[in-house]
């Protein structure tokens, strides 16, 4: 069974019957769910997930003031709640996984987790909070929210990057895309620096999967579920069994043999297979920013449709550091 909905289950057997039967003063005052970290959040746990941070558990969130009055006397029944639920045994926490189930203070956990207490207002806050943290604060399921205050600043992060950061997030992902992938990768290969050339891969690779929900504006996830994830993304999902490509394909150093300085400045080689990939993901990529409107034209080399996406930035200040 999905972490998630085993924790769903758990709670409508027995944390909200406790809620509603040992806290009377708390009703309609606690938010009830499943959010953070964890790949069960995500819905992507699995057989090999269960051995650590898997089994019957919930969150249940207080505002401050009730945490405050409330929250070790509610922990303490939370405890006493039955370990094991149908058939599946006792939570195995790790040695990080303390603390993400159980009582937990509303404006803390979302400090905890982005440095903010909710939503930030100024765009370069927004961009001072890595991207996997802005998923991890908004995935999983919140099961019911009487009062409401944990949804508030809940949505507050799921109405997602204000346009300007949005549009600098996609302008630097873009050069990122083409310095990694279009520019360095083939400067490396001429040069015989192999472990050069797979670093550059994985930057390109890390930065197509950012691009690719970004455009979807959605929050990217953790490394380990960034592409995994992509599966669901409505668009440029693509992209993503590409990019599975480039993984297997083995290091092309045969196409380099004889390659001068100068040779592939402005083409590239054919006869380069991740070239090839790279190019062709750049050109997906492309293509979904001219159908968003965010550039025009067809030239494949992304650093060039920067320019494009700068001029529609209104705020100065984030313009300071180009």
């Amino acid at each position: 069974m999905k972490g998630l909905e085993l924790a769903k289950r758990y709670y409508r057997v027995y944390g909200k019957p406790m809620l509603e039967e040992q806290f009377p003063q708390l009703q309609g005052r606690v938010a009830a769910g499943l959010v953070g970290q964890g790949s069960e959040c995500l819905g992507f746990d699995d057989e090999i997930s269960a051995d650590h941070d898997y089994g019957p558990s919930f969150c249940l969130w207080l505002t401050e003031e009730d945490y405050r009055k409330y929250g070790e006397e509610l922990q303490a029944a939370y405890h006493r709640l039955p370990a094991k639920f149908e058939g599946v045994g006792a939570r195995k926490a790790s040695a990080h996984g303390s603390g993400r189930v159980g009582v937990l203070c509303i404006p803390a956990f979302y400090y905890g987790l982005t440095g903010f207490r909710q939503a930030p207002t100024a765009n370069r806050e927004w961009l001072g909070i890595p991207e996997p943290a802005l998923c991890t604060a908004t995935n999983g399921e919140v099961f019911e929210d009487p009062l409401g205050e944990f949804s508030r600043i809940r949505d507050g992060f799921l109405a997602y990057y204000p346009q300007d950061v949005w549009l600098y997030k996609i302008m630097t992902g873009a050069a990122q895309m083409a310095q990694s992938g279009q520019y360095n990768y083939p400067r490396a290969m001429k040069r015989g620096e192999q472990v050069a050339a797979m670093l550059s891969l994985a930057e390109f690779t890390k930065s197509a999967i950012s691009m690719a929900y970004l455009l979807n504006r959605r929050y990217m996830p953790f490394y380990k579920w960034m592409h995994h994830g992509m599966k669901t993304l409505p668009l440029l999902s693509e992209i993503g069994d590409i990019l599975n490509l480039l993984a297997q394909t083995e290091m092309q150093s045969e196409a380099w043999k004889g390659a001068g300085a100068q040779d592939y400045l402005y083409t590239f080689n054919a006869n380069d297979q991740c070239v090839i990939i790279i190019e062709a993901v750049c050109n997906i990529i492309l293509q979904e920013m001219v159908a968003q409107g965010l550039t025009q034209g067809t030239d494949n080399f992304l650093e060039n449709h920067t320019w494009n996406i700068r001029e529609k930035i209104q705020d100065p200040e984030l313009l300071v550091t180009q």
